[in-house]
């Protein structure tokens, strides 16, 4: 799961979007192609913008794809049918990533206090 990056600005470049999430442009303008959720807009250069939403929205779905595995169809039936309950457990499971982390932290911080 990528790690989570404060979102402070109101929009952001594709590039910016697919290092943070780790995933090829072509990933996210395909997505943005097939999920009705992402709402990206194109300045008069054509540069597709993202808003903080459809960064969470992106992560969302990278969590349905390639966390749990799910095809490109039943992915959009899961967002169109339950979005409520994918968003609490796709925050449930970010949480506990964090958690685990920080633990991983810790034990590698009394890891090398001991050697």
């Amino acid at each position: 799961m990528a790690k989570k990056d404060p979102l402070d600005k109101h929009y952001y470049r594709i590039r910016e979007v697919a290092e943070m999430l780790d995933l090829p442009d072509s990933t996210l303008r395909f997505w943005q192609s097939q999920f009705p959720i992402i709402q990206a807009f194109r300045d008069n250069k054509g540069l597709r913008y993202y808003s903080p939403r459809d960064i969470e929205n992106f992560r969302m779905i990278k969590y349905l794809i390639k966390d749990r595995g799910l095809k490109i169809e039943a992915a959009k039936a899961e967002i169109k049918n339950n979005p409520k309950g994918i968003e609490k457990r796709f925050d449930a499971v970010e949480r506990l990533c964090s958690v685990r982390d920080r633990l991983q932290n810790m034990l590698d911080a009394l890891n090398s206090i001991r050697r």
